[in-house]
């Protein structure tokens, strides 16, 4: 029976792997100045608010400092809801006023990709990273970023050892593969022209890969198959 390493599946990071977990926190009556100061002196854009119980209520950023900073002794051009939440950070005194509300959390086991997709679609550049109702982390876009400063020879194992033996089942020596800053190049031959199809996509979610350039060849066509006649009126 095979060794259980040969039925490695490919890396996938998650939020736990790259999230730091040293965080500055802050609670709902902390002063303006102060959180300047934590910042400044933790060399961080941004801090999560914790209230009494623990709970992540809110995250105060630099673009919540800024916007307390432009928007002080200015007039709000209209009263939209935009406008009155601009004006009320202005004069907010504490990060109660100041924090971006609700905090917009991720668990630690999170895949990166998805932790990405999420800030990208919330418009947000971190993310505070609970378990079990409490903070254990914090992500920004910087860490998801990681995903692509995986070396090419880390990318090209698990192409061979976690897709190709590990998930298809095939033999790694009859592929020829080669990794050049995340593109992949693969050449070989299936059974099935729907193993390119899934050896391919299965290439694509590796992290760290950013192109696949295959030459693949097949045996049989399975997507262009005719059934019997006899079947025809199945």
């Amino acid at each position: 029976m095979p060794e259980p390493e040969a039925f490695r599946r490919p890396t996938r990071l998650k939020v736990g792997d790259v999230m730091t977990r040293e965080v500055v926190t802050i609670s709902p009556d902390t002063p303006f100045k102060h959180i300047e100061q934590l910042m400044r002196e933790h060399n961080i854009s941004a801090v999560p608010v914790v209230d009494a119980a623990g709970d992540v209520v809110g995250l105060v950023s630099e673009a919540d400092l800024l916007l307390r900073t432009e928007a002080e002794g200015s007039e709000p051009r209209s009263w939209t809801r935009d406008a009155r939440g601009r004006q009320t950070k202005a004069h907010a005194q504490t990060a109660a006023g100041l924090m971006s509300a609700p905090a917009i959390s991720v668990a630690p086991d999170m895949p990166l990709a998805a932790a990405a997709r999420l800030m990208r679609k919330r418009s947000v550049k971190r993310l505070p990273v609970v378990e079990n109702e409490r903070l254990v982390g914090i992500v920004s876009r910087a860490d998801v970023l990681t995903t692509y400063l995986r070396t090419d020879a880390d990318i090209r194992s698990d192409v061979v050892e976690g897709v190709v033996h590990g998930s298809m089942w095939l033999d790694p020596s009859t592929f020829n593969v080669e990794v050049d800053d995340g593109a992949v190049r693969i050449h070989g031959e299936v059974d099935r022209r729907s193993d390119v199809e899934i050896l391919i996509n299965l290439i694509l979610g590796i992290d760290g890969v950013i192109d696949v350039d295959p030459a693949l060849t097949y045996q049989f066509d399975d997507r262009n198959v005719t059934p019997p006649k006899e079947l025809g009126g199945i």
